[in-house]
């Protein structure tokens, strides 16, 4: 039988693991929002829809270069999470 301890430490490597693999998309989209935004403010342009095409570009980018990184992860997670799937259904 699973125990509430187990429990735990299957959401907690779950939680990081959307956290380890969501990390390059959201550094990248946050670092060309701060350079438009400095740019913005330098330049006086105040255009709100600015941002949207460079941070789909560079997260596509990124996911495109990251992608495969992404995908081995959560495979080994969910792997590891199916192979030990006789220890909780007992």
């Amino acid at each position: 039988m699973i125990t509430i301890g187990e429990i735990n430490q299957i959401v907690s490597s779950a939680l990081f693991m959307v956290i380890k693999i969501s990390i390059p998309v959201l550094l990248t989209s946050m670092i060309i929002g701060l350079v438009i935004s400095i740019f913005q403010t330098v330049t006086s342009i105040q255009e709100q829809t600015l941002t949207f095409v460079p941070k789909v570009l560079a997260v596509f980018m990124m996911i495109m270069l990251m992608g495969n990184w992404m995908a081995t992860e959560l495979s080994g997670f969910i792997t590891t999470l199916w192979s030990d799937f006789s220890k909780y259904v007992r």
